[in-house]
């Protein structure tokens, strides 16, 4: 069994609050025998104040650098997912990383750039899984998962938990004062629900919560079994969505009569690729 946790938490450029917030989420999480962590998009340092091209982009770090060796030390034997700003040769990507205290396991550059996103981050240009201690895993960023193809390619390589870590807001026009009722928040329970159930994985959707400049985040953490149903789920606030799961048994009990990897027809496809 797999104890796995996604948040729902506000981060911002006070770097070192931010590691204050990561430290107290992942010693609540090892309280609550979480073995897996994801937290949001922007977890070191914040997200963006705004989408309209204006705003200063977050600190940016090196993947070899202090800031993630200190996020793996706090993360000793869990695995733990967080996005963060990646400064490589003058550019910046928006990244997520995924650590345990022996280090760096796997690392995501968000290729997909919503809104007016590429005037602060360079595009990342894979998709790929990797081994950890608790499973293969895929990870992604925010908008990427909009795209089917994202997760297809991870799943098709092997990915078992997929991890979209996320700086999603509420809807920048005509915005519902009630934020459950928000039509960017549907779009983001949609996402997570069909991207888990199209390629029958376990998906960790993790998100930022309150505001930060501009933006409304709609939080709405949640883990989603390979079935398409939601296990656990934050909503609209803050909090820690927590749930167990014997992944192998899961992906075997919901690919056993209707495979959807096992079953694409990739030859009729044409223009999809």
């Amino acid at each position: 069994m797999l104890r796995m946790a996604a948040v729902a938490a506000n981060f911002d450029r006070d770097l070192e609050a931010d590691f204050e917030r990561v430290a107290a989420l992942i010693a609540d999480a090892r309280q609550a025998g979480v073995q897996l962590l994801a937290l949001p998009e922007g977890a070191l340092g914040g997200y963006l104040l705004s989408l309209d091209g204006t705003a200063e982009p977050p600190p940016a770090f090196d993947v070899d650098g202090p800031e993630i060796q200190r996020l793996a030390a706090l993360a000793g034997d869990m695995v733990v997912v967080a996005g963060y700003a990646e400064g490589v040769d003058g550019l910046i990507y928006n990244s997520a990383v995924c650590v345990t205290g022996d280090g760096v396991l796997g690392r995501h550059r968000k290729v997909h750039q919503p809104l007016r996103e590429d005037e602060h981050y360079a595009a990342g240009s894979s998709f790929a899984a990797f081994d950890t201690p608790v499973g293969r895993l895929g990870m992604m960023i925010c908008y990427d998962k909009a795209f089917p193809e994202a997760a297809r390619a991870l799943a098709l390589d092997g990915a078992q938990i997929i991890v979209c870590v996320s700086a999603w807001p509420g809807a920048r026009t005509n915005p519902d004062p009630d934020l459950s009722k928000d039509r960017w928040k549907r779009r983001f329970d949609l996402f997570d629900r069909a991207r888990a159930l199209e390629n029958q994985v376990v998906w960790l959707s993790a998100n930022q919560s309150g505001t930060f400049g501009s933006l409304r985040f709609v939080a709405s953490a949640k883990v989603v079994d390979p079935g398409g149903e939601v296990l656990a789920d934050t909503g609209v606030a803050a909090g820690m969505a927590i749930a167990e799961l014997d992944v192998a048994e899961a992906l075997q009990l919901a690919r056993r009569s209707m495979g959807h990897l096992r079953d694409r027809r990739p030859e009729t496809y044409g223009v999809a690729v």
